[in-house]
């Protein structure tokens, strides 16, 4: 299936991967993550729709992912969204705005 992002969705992941890292990053066992940095130390995933699903769905690839620094990118009028989608997939990370001018951590459950 292909993607058809808009301008700002593009700007994001390409941002999120920085100098030499991956967009579209693999997962084992299929799908793909948002960007991925070089060394792989963090992974993002961006999600603008604000739909809790796929909120859902982009915490769990971050899992997957299995990198130690987590970044769920969403519009800032979802951020509360977000957090609760990064708790119920039992993952710790960070939580961001768009524009990247707020950010808040979600705590790893015990």
């Amino acid at each position: 299936m292909k993607h058809f992002g808009t301008k700002a969705y593009k700007a994001a992941k390409t941002k999120a991967a920085g100098r030499g890292g991956k967009t579209e990053a693999p997962l084992r066992g299929g799908g793909r993550l948002d960007a991925k940095t070089k060394g792989g130390g963090r992974a993002t995933e961006v999600e603008r729709s604000g739909d809790t699903g796929k909120l859902s769905a982009a915490a769990r690839r971050l899992k997957r992912s299995g990198a130690p620094q987590k970044v769920l990118q969403v519009p800032q009028r979802d951020m509360a969204k977000a957090r609760k989608a990064m708790r119920q997939a039992g993952i710790g990370g960070t939580v961001k705005s768009m524009s990247g001018t707020k950010r808040s951590r979600v705590r790893k459950p015990k």
